[in-house]
């Protein structure tokens, strides 16, 4: 996506540099007024103030391209609302900021967007690292806070009131997945019986790791906030043999973390990247130097920059994921239905190329707070949240992601991440099995490099 030009870390609209085809599209200029944005869209009522959403998002840095991605899927969702006439007779004007992947400026920019921006609503930004402070800022002015990407569950026992998590579950329980895996599709004979786990020291990476040790997570002050023993691991009578953490920046010493895993020789490598670059990196060092586990699960990989950059090394390859294409979820925007494959269509057609889970989620986010502000016929922030927390598995929000519900944590009731593998430059899901047609079979072992 081409971009217009910006100083690093200042506000801008979204319609910003994004080639968009949809209709309308071609007249959405760089900071349009008001006035001149009721020009673009006559439906609307002439002295109608626009719903003003912020988000800061990490468009540079470390977390750059889930961050773009992100502001891809919050962009084309304000896009089909306002195409669709608005909210409430009001046009959608999103306003994204650009933290650089920095958490000082991610508080910064919150505190702006509230305060001199006058957001009526923000949308969360990427990373658990970021949303964690973040989290505490929006909490105090009681704004919603939908979170695209923050699963710690540091994050979850804060007591916050306001926060609803738009991905199945916390970190610390992703590892159900590759557990429903090895349980469910491979011969109890056939399974792992040794396993290296390897993550990034990060609050996301931490935290999966956490599930598959049966560690316990801590927040200073609080003390122990959840105790996770046995682990997903020990459940499966699985032996960890190594483990290893790797600086949460900067890190480029993969040859030498892969000769460790090599010579601890596990049947099981878990790799927690913080991102798909580091999900490359580390496969492609365990490719150079021939380390073959019966099964490689990654925390990341389901972006095309992992295929791109792994090609048809990527065979076999396990990772969890919040979304995928061939899964035919109903969900729902400007009160229509609007599925799984409706948002892939529309993606396309703005973009030019087909998306991944870093854009479904924001989309899925979008999705849920526009159901919120017509159930509520309000954008008044207490209102949406106790209409969100109102929610229930019979009565949900309706997404591409699926159907969302929370607990009082703010995390969603009886989700289950899905588990994908990549299958002849496919990624194809494996798991669960029982609930969509088009499930692949599960590769195993994992093919030699």
């Amino acid at each position: 996506m081409k971009r217009a030009q910006e100083t690093p870390g200042t506000e801008r609209t979204a319609a910003a540099g994004h080639a968009l085809s949809l209709k309308l599209r071609t007249a959405l200029v760089v900071g349009a007024s008001i006035g001149a944005a009721t020009m673009l869209y006559p439906a609307f009522a002439q002295d109608a103030e626009p719903i003003r959403i912020g988000a800061s998002l990490p468009l540079t840095g470390n977390f750059s391209v889930s961050g773009e991605k992100h502001e891809q899927g919050y962009q084309l969702c304000v896009d089909l609302i306002n195409e669709a006439g608005g909210v409430l007779g009001r046009k959608v004007e999103l306003i994204i900021s650009d933290n650089r992947s920095d958490t000082e400026t991610a508080i910064n920019q919150y505190e702006r967007l509230i305060n001199v921006e006058n957001a009526d609503i923000v949308f969360g930004t990427f990373s658990s690292k970021l949303t964690f402070p973040v989290s505490s800022v929006v909490e105090r002015y009681g704004m919603i806070h939908p979170v695209p990407a923050g699963g710690a569950l540091r994050i979850w026992e804060q007591g916050l009131k306001h926060a609803f998590y738009f991905q199945q579950n916390a970190a610390e329980l992703v590892g159900t997945g590759l557990r429903g895996v090895l349980r469910d599709l491979v011969d109890e004979a056939d399974r792992p019986q040794t396993a290296a786990l390897v993550h990034a020291d990060d609050f996301f990476a931490n935290g999966i790791a956490a599930g598959f040790l049966g560690g316990k997570v801590e927040e200073p002050g609080k003390g122990v906030i959840a105790d996770l023993a046995p682990g997903y691991l020990a459940e499966l009578g699985i032996k960890v043999v190594m483990e290893e953490r790797w600086p949460e920046e900067g890190f480029s010493d993969w040859l030498n973390l892969a000769n460790s895993i090599k010579q601890a020789n596990p049947d099981l490598v878990i790799g927690l990247t913080a991102s798909a670059e580091e999900a490359v990196q580390l496969s492609r060092a365990l490719q150079t130097l021939k380390v073959n586990p019966d099964v490689l699960y990654l925390s990341q990989g389901t972006q095309a920059e992992f295929l791109e950059g792994m090609g048809e090394a990527s065979e076999g390859v396990i990772m969890h994921t919040s979304w995928h294409p061939e899964v035919p979820f109903k969900g729902e925007l400007s009160g229509k239905a609007f599925s799984n494959q409706d948002f892939i269509a529309a993606f396309e057609e703005a973009y030019n190329y087909t998306p991944d889970e870093d854009s479904a989620i924001p989309f899925a986010l979008c999705q849920g707070v526009e159901q919120a502000i017509r159930g509520t016929e309000s954008t008044d922030n207490l209102k949406l949240s106790e209409w969100l927390h109102q929610r229930t598995i019979e009565d949900p929000i309706r997404t591409v992601l699926g159907p969302f519900s929370w607990d009082e944590r703010g995390l969603p009731k009886d989700r289950t991440f899905l588990m994908a593998q990549w299958q002849d430059g496919e990624l194809r899901f494996v798991y669960p099995t029982n609930e969509f047609e088009g499930v692949a079979e599960l590769q195993f072992p994992k093919p030699q490099w």
